[in-house]
């Protein structure tokens, strides 16, 4: 095999590897990305077995063929590289890496040891709207727990239904719901549960360019093409939480808040809590609400908010980074929390949210 290529469009779609193969991986060939070069393109494969990325750039082909290299290695070679052409080059003696006056000879390890990988089967493909995925990713990624016994709770469902899309989290202590209204192409309902490493490797593919992502769910695995690149995702078998009745219906109590104002006096607050249950009261009165913590080790902070309120007192207290974890991934200036008790499930929701409705329920915590 013969290639050359410019390094920053070998190194832009390498960098997106770096998240999928293992470094600490019990089979060496894991570690390697493959790579494949013919006619005018070059494209690249790694894989961990859970999640894989296919993906490719325009290269110079010399010599049509296909090796592996090590994904990591190789990555820190080209970032240390000037902006110049990048030329790869097997022999009897290994792979040759090359570019300005910088010389290299990587290992490399046989072709046939790579992984095979699923194909597309065309079965539930749809088309969903980039921007609306990428919020709903952004969304609930955070309320993954990823160490979950209860494996099905190591991944968001994912729902698809002719004319919306919902995707949902829970770790057991909050649940973070969002729902988007659009025609995505189907005419039955899909669901399945994709796993953490997928939400966040799916997160970066979302995060630059524009157009549609192609959606298709095979057997056991399942497939996101965005742009010229395309993750494959083995999907986790498993019941899903009833999540519906997990929403509170009855919470009669509602406070709104300017967002920055109510992240701001959290944020300040929670320096004082107890390092280790992270927790702030919430105070609710009559036109005021007191965010308050207490630690027998650094003492005690409180923050008056002004609030249009008028209902009975109440007190509930929640763990602050639950709660700033959904204030940092709302974009509208006023949030509200519906109460029903100290003790029952609280909901935050973001207030005239254009395009998707966004519900995030915690649990209180009991001191």
């Amino acid at each position: 095999m013969q290639l050359v290529v410019r390094k920053n469009d070998l190194l832009r779609e390498l960098q997106l590897f770096q998240g999928i193969v293992e470094r600490k991986n019990t089979i060496p060939i894991l570690a390697n990305v493959l790579i494949e070069a013919n006619g005018d393109e070059v494209r690249m494969l790694a894989t961990d077995l859970e999640v894989a990325l296919r993906s490719r750039c325009p290269a110079t082909v010399g010599k049509n063929g296909s090796l592996t290299l090590p994904a990591k290695k190789l990555y820190e070679i080209l970032r240390a590289l000037p902006e110049t052409d990048v030329r790869i080059e097997e022999d009897k003696q290994g792979v040759k890496v090359s570019a300005d006056r910088f010389d290299s000879r990587m290992q490399t390890l046989p072709r046939e040891d790579f992984p095979t990988l699923p194909e597309p089967s065309g079965k539930a493909r749809a088309t969903l709207p980039r921007a609306a995925l990428k919020e709903m990713v952004a969304k609930t990624q955070f309320a993954i727990t990823g160490e979950d016994t209860r494996f099905f709770l190591n991944g968001a469902k994912f729902v698809l239904k002719p004319d919306s899309l919902t995707m949902v989290a829970t770790d057991g202590h909050r649940l973070a719901l969002v729902e988007v209204m659009h025609k995505v192409g189907i005419t039955e309902e899909v669901g399945v549960i994709l796993p953490k490493k997928t939400i966040m490797e799916l997160g970066k593919l979302l995060a630059e360019g524009d157009g549609d992502v192609l959606f298709e769910s095979g057997e056991n695995h399942l497939f996101f093409e965005v742009g010229d690149r395309v993750l494959i995702s083995r999907m986790i078998d498993g019941q899903f939480p009833a999540y519906e009745r997990v929403i509170p219906k009855e919470n009669d109590k509602r406070i709104e808040f300017e967002k920055e104002r109510l992240t701001s006096a959290v944020k300040r607050v929670a320096l004082l809590s107890n390092e280790r249950s992270r927790s702030v009261k919430v105070e609710i009165g009559a036109g005021k609400v007191d965010v308050t913590s207490s630690s027998s080790e650094f003492g005690e902070a409180r923050e008056e908010l002004a609030v249009e309120y008028d209902g009975e007192p109440l007190t509930i207290s929640f763990n602050a980074q639950y709660v700033l974890d959904f204030l940092n991934v709302v974009e509208t200036d006023v949030v509200a929390l519906s109460l029903k008790d100290e003790v029952s499930q609280a909901v935050m929701t973001p207030v005239s949210a254009e395009g998707y409705n966004y519900t995030y329920v915690i649990m209180p915590m009991r001191l």
